[in-house]
């Protein structure tokens, strides 16, 4: 993996780990190579501190050893590159506000200046069965990004899913739906 993008990514999880939009057991981030392969963080990772080593290299291609070692996110990462081709950088994230939001609701509607101009409405996607929902992930989300024009997909109980071409972007995308749930959170207490 050359440095910069190994920069670009230890920067990004350190922030949404420091965000709690990554747990330790929870979370996942990727950056495409090329048509057919990916960087993803290993299972075992801690998404606070990452080295070189907390990635592996996937070929779409090339089913190996080093998809065993890659996080369980990884078919849902491969299944959103193969559809989208200018999906560049993917991350999984459980942001608690956004994450508790889609449990009592079917949209987000945000009420706050960056949610409303730069999101606007999103719908929830409810997996309805959870029991079987890790096998249906990566075809239902890639179906999902095929059918709706977003960059972000808010799942009932289970977290936010996201592309973008810069990583950045991403990041930011996460964090204004978060910001934006948390202050309907709070502004329904008021």
């Amino acid at each position: 993996m050359d440095k910069h993008l190994f920069h670009e990514l230890r920067h990004i999880s350190h922030s949404l780990f420091n965000k709690n939009f990554f747990t330790v057991f929870h979370g996942s981030i990727s950056a495409r190579i090329d048509n057919a392969t990916f960087y993803i963080n290993t299972k075992d990772t801690i998404l606070d501190d990452v080295e070189k080593e907390s990635f592996v290299k996937l070929d779409c291609n090339k089913k190996d050893y080093r998809w065993t070692m890659a996080n369980s996110d990884a078919f849902i990462h491969e299944l959103i590159y193969e559809a989208i081709p200018n999906a560049k950088y993917i991350s999984y994230t459980m942001p608690p506000y956004a994450t508790a939001f889609s449990l009592k609701h079917g949209k987000v509607s945000p009420k706050d200046y960056y949610g409303k101009t730069i999101l606007g409405d999103m719908i929830i996607y409810d997996p309805q069965d959870i029991h079987d929902w890790i096998d249906r992930a990566p075809y239902e989300i890639n179906q999902f990004f095929k059918s709706h024009n977003s960059h972000l997909m808010l799942i009932k109980g289970f977290g936010v899913i996201c592309y973008d071409r810069d990583i950045v972007e991403m990041a930011k995308k996460v964090s204004i739906l978060e910001n934006s749930c948390k202050l309907l959170a709070l502004s329904s207490y008021i």
